[in-house]
């Protein structure tokens, strides 16, 4: 992009009352922002009215501080890239969006907004550990498999997604709803860091935007249009997780749900999803399957480690918040039926787990 190109795009997008969808009628009325301020006053008034053709007429104020910024972003690291539309850097799938970004702010490897295998792991800012442990590691057995996870950087389900794309070795890209001169929340700045040295760190609003709340919503669209598919983790009935979600089946995307307790809040959203189409999934392998990803040596119970008989601790993480049974722990973990009895009659004594109806397990508080 030239300076000249700069600065017609951060005036277009600067321009006071002139959004998004203002901005693409303009594109496509006369093409490059350069050659929409070559227009004549009465032209400009036929597309957009005679007020916005006055404002477009006037730089706006700070637009010389807006071009001076983003000037001195981009050139401070090699990983800095502003993409417009016409960009061939430009991501495909993000083209094809009836509300398409028109440009886009990346800190890291470009590469990885073109990654063959994507998918979107979101959900709850407060989940359960369960739901934490759970988003981690389908996020790290997927990036096992070469799948670049796409997420949002929040609290809860999203940070645990990108830890486990990290520790898997693929890329994952973060898609916010702030500026890139800044991290939010601020707890994950070393988390960013790292996305970006691994990944990329994306966002269609200009330096110095704040955490406002109606960004966020509007992020998610980018996130369910970098992918495949989403899987939601956690998520409340209300959420923005629920938006993804929507919006990635709108796109004709695949959705995947992990389904939870009935008791817990953070359950309801996967659930309902489920109930309207959403696939049911218990591993990281009934993802790569029907998206028909190969993943040597995989099988179903790969999320799961095995404890030790030994490690009461590890027989816990494995049986995860939920009701399970007595032979689905086993096909969990890999033990014999005496070994286990005798781990779960311990854990049982400790108060660590109660019995339910129907031979059913579950952790209790103690635990």
């Amino acid at each position: 992009m030239t300076p000249d190109e700069l600065v017609a795009w951060l005036r277009l997008l600067g321009t006071p009352g002139v959004g998004p969808e203002t901005a693409r009628k303009l594109l496509a009325a006369f093409g490059p922002p350069e050659a929409v301020f070559e227009q004549s006053p009465v032209a400009l008034s036929a597309v957009v009215g005679p007020k916005l053709q006055q404002a477009l007429c006037v730089p706006s104020e700070g637009l010389d501080d807006t071009v001076a910024t983003t000037s001195a972003w981009l050139a401070s690291g090699a990983n800095r890239h502003l993409l417009t539309l016409g960009d061939p850097r430009f991501p495909p799938e993000l083209l094809q969006m009836v509300d398409p970004p028109l440009l886009l702010y990346v800190t890291g490897q470009i590469d990885a907004l073109h990654h063959p295998r994507r998918l979107a792991v979101v959900g709850s800012r407060n989940p359960t550990p369960q739901g934490e442990q759970n988003a981690r590691q389908f996020a790290r057995a997927l990036a096992e498999a070469d799948v670049c996870i796409v997420s949002g950087l929040a609290l809860g389900v999203d940070g645990a997604a990108h830890e486990g794309a990290l520790a898997g070795g693929a890329p994952t890209i973060a898609v916010v709803g702030t500026g890139l001169d800044r991290v939010y929340p601020k707890r994950h700045l070393e988390l960013a860091h790292r996305i970006a040295a691994q990944g990329a760190i994306v966002s269609e609003y200009p330096l110095g935007t704040p955490p406002l709340p109606a960004n966020f919503p509007q992020r998610n669209r980018l996130i369910a249009g970098l992918s495949q598919g989403t899987l939601v983790v956690e998520a409340a009935i209300q959420s923005g997780s629920l938006i993804t979600a929507r919006l990635a089946a709108e796109q004709g995307r695949e959705v995947f749900a992990i389904p939870g307790s009935i008791h817990a809040p953070q359950s309801r959203g996967c659930h309902a999803l489920i109930r309207q189409g959403a696939k049911l999934v218990e591993s990281a392998q009934d993802i790569l399957e029907d998206l028909r990803i190969t993943s040597p040596g995989a099988s179903p119970g790969d999320d799961f480690i095995a404890p030790s008989p030994t490690d009461p601790e590890g027989l816990l993480s494995v049986m995860g918040f939920d009701p399970v049974s007595f032979d689905a722990l086993q096909a969990r973990t890999g033990l014999d039926t005496a070994t286990l009895q005798a781990r779960l009659l311990e854990l049982e004594l400790e108060g660590a787990i109660g019995r339910l109806p129907g031979g059913l397990l579950q952790r209790t508080g103690a635990g």
